[in-house]
């Protein structure tokens, strides 16, 4: 009997100290391990994320963030699943995928890029010029050949051949895509009629690559292609740019400072979830296929160190994590955006616990 009583004692203090070890747990006690973050979505930032993972890594050699370039779509689903601590997207979500949702999740600005019209075509050394009707036509089908009359009048001087135009576009769920069909449907009644904006849009011709790796790399191989990726992807690759004619009717070259000028224009009108469309912006230094990009968080967390991690992250990367920005040919956060990001950011819990 006495033996029996020994057994059940050292039982009970097992599972004591085993609920005490959880619960200190679960109240942050193991932050002084290895905390591991996994993120997943946009290719558009993904040169500058890696950038940001390594320079933080340095800072914090226990926290090990990894973040897969999969495309906004795939970013969007991940974070909706839960399988990622993080998401990312250039193009917001959308209401019913926000709904869909299992909790609130917070749409991060981190930086601006720009979506650019790239081509591979020989002999021309002078970036082409491209208004916003000739794009839609080349993209709908409608223009066949680079020596359509339309690309010659807005290109004088410029031998255009006798070539079939190849599209090229993302075969992908691409937040370039959203943004580059957004500015179309802004532009073009036929384009926003027939195919409209969104992620995987229903291409009426082309060639598809995945992510602005993908079709950076088709056209970089093929004669005659156009496509339209990332500045950074096109700077990488050596790929000419064109230049758009903006809403003010000026023909503009994908730049931070053109890209910041978008941003400026649409500061008034942005609302509070920070979740805005840039394209098309007004002004008469701003390129018009300009847009911000996100990291997607959920405002309550379900674990609280790594919760704090990533606030950290966040929070690193808006403000000293800008400053890799130029670099790598983005924007930085206009300071505004800086402060309305800080709130979004501050907002994120645990418990329902502030982690900043």
């Amino acid at each position: 009997m006495l033996v029996s009583n020994k057994i059940g004692r050292a039982k009970f203090a097992l599972v004591l100290m085993a609920a005490i070890a959880f619960a200190f747990a679960a109240c942050g006690g193991n932050t002084g391990g290895d905390v591991r973050l996994q993120g997943a979505g946009a290719t558009f930032p993904n040169p500058l994320y890696q950038k940001w993972l390594s320079e933080y890594g340095k800072l914090h050699s226990n926290v090990k963030i990894d973040y897969q370039s999969i495309g906004s779509g795939g970013g969007i689903k991940q974070i909706q699943s839960r399988t990622v601590d993080f998401g990312a997207s250039d193009s917001p979500m959308k209401d019913e995928d926000l709904r869909a949702a299992p909790g609130p999740i917070l749409h991060i600005p981190t930086v601006l890029g720009a979506v650019v019209i790239t081509y591979n075509l020989s002999g021309v050394s002078q970036p082409l010029r491209f208004p916003p009707d000739v794009i839609a036509d080349i993209f709908l089908g409608k223009i066949k050949k680079w020596s359509d009359q339309r690309l010659k009048t807005d290109n004088p001087g410029v031998t255009l051949p006798d070539s079939d135009i190849t599209v090229v576009h993302r075969s992908d769920g691409s937040g370039t895509s959203a943004v580059f069909t957004d500015y179309l449907s802004k532009v073009s009644p036929e384009w926003k009629e027939k195919v409209g904006s969104g992620t995987s849009p229903n291409w009426p011709v082309g060639l598809g690559g995945k992510g602005n790796e993908g079709v950076t790399g088709q056209v970089k191989q093929t004669p005659n292609t156009i496509g339209y990726v990332e500045l950074a992807y096109a700077a990488q690759n050596k790929l000419p740019v064109g230049l758009v004619k903006n809403k003010s009717g000026n023909f503009v070259e994908p730049s931070i400072d053109a890209v910041t000028s978008a941003a400026a224009a649409a500061i008034v009108a942005t609302p509070d979830d920070l979740r805005v469309s840039i394209t098309d912006a007004a002004g008469p230094n701003a390129y018009p296929i300009s847009s911000y990009t996100y990291i997607l968080v959920y405002q309550e967390q379900p674990d609280p160190a790594k919760g704090k991690i990533l606030v950290d992250f966040l929070w690193w990367g808006i403000h000293d994590g800008e400053k890799f920005a130029k670099d790598l040919l983005y924007a930085p956060l206009p300071d505004e955006i800086v402060k309305r990001a800080e709130a979004k950011i501050n907002s994120i819990t645990s418990g329902g616990k502030p982690l900043r």
